[in-house]
């Protein structure tokens, strides 16, 4: 019994390391065509210094770009010090970005975020994981993209259109966007994930959507999956 079971455990661990080396293979695959088509990555959120980029990131939520854009250009050149929107207070933010989903949450957020900077931080955007995490409205996403995006340490922020590409690609079966980052950065090389994240957000949206492509029509599901006939289900966040 002993012998059986440790040849049925050396087993079990070779076709783990089978499909591991399947994921690896799919992972360079990607990576390689990421790279052909998006050799740069401007990041889309436009910013003047890195509390304006941390700002950006938090409005963002529930939000496009696009908008988050259309709204901090008449905003950035005025205010972008977290002195500014103190003594702007709650109301006038919230004046300044109603256009924005939820405005109020996300004034409220920019207001105790600028003044936590100020007393404890001298003003400035901190560099940690773990002290950005402790300013109000900031999550794990919005610091990885700070760090990354801010301060060049390589990061991979998911988000649930990561989430749901990740998925699609075959990269993770996780069911929520911790178990999915825990997965890319396994696959992928440290050195890769701060373009990367930009990159697979480009993609998305330009040829792998979530309504058009099903997991069937863009290059990199069909490098991928080239057998694949069905729909892909993707499990939600």
């Amino acid at each position: 019994m002993a012998y059986e079971q440790r040849t049925w455990t050396l087993f079990n661990a070779r076709f783990i390391g089978f499909l591991r080396m399947g994921e690896r293979e799919k992972a360079k695959k990607i990576l390689k065509i990421l790279n052909k088509i998006y050799p740069t990555t401007p990041i889309p959120l436009k910013h003047r210094n890195r509390f304006t980029l941390l700002t950006s990131v938090l409005l963002s939520a529930q939000c496009t770009d696009l908008n988050v854009n259309n709204v901090t250009k008449n905003i950035y050149p005025t205010y972008y010090r977290p002195e500014h929107f103190v003594q702007l207070g709650r109301k006038k933010i919230e004046k300044l970005i109603k256009s924005i989903g939820i405005f109020r949450v996300k004034a409220k957020s920019i207001y105790f975020m600028s003044k936590q900077l100020l007393e404890k931080h001298g003003g400035k955007v901190p560099k940690s994981f773990e002290e950005l995490e402790k300013l109000p409205g900031v999550g794990h996403k919005t610091a990885s993209v700070v760090m990354s995006q801010g301060f060049g340490i390589p990061a991979f922020a998911v988000d649930t259109h990561i989430h749901r590409l990740a998925q699609r690609w075959g990269l993770t079966n996780g069911k929520n966007v911790i178990q999915t980052e825990k997965d890319l950065k396994r696959l992928f090389p440290k050195k890769a994930w701060s373009k990367l994240h930009l990159q697979i957000i480009y993609y998305g949206r330009e040829f792998c959507k979530a309504r058009d492509c099903y997991g069937l029509t863009c290059k990199i599901c069909m490098t991928c999956y080239p057998n694949r006939t069905n729909p892909i289900k993707i499990k939600k966040v």
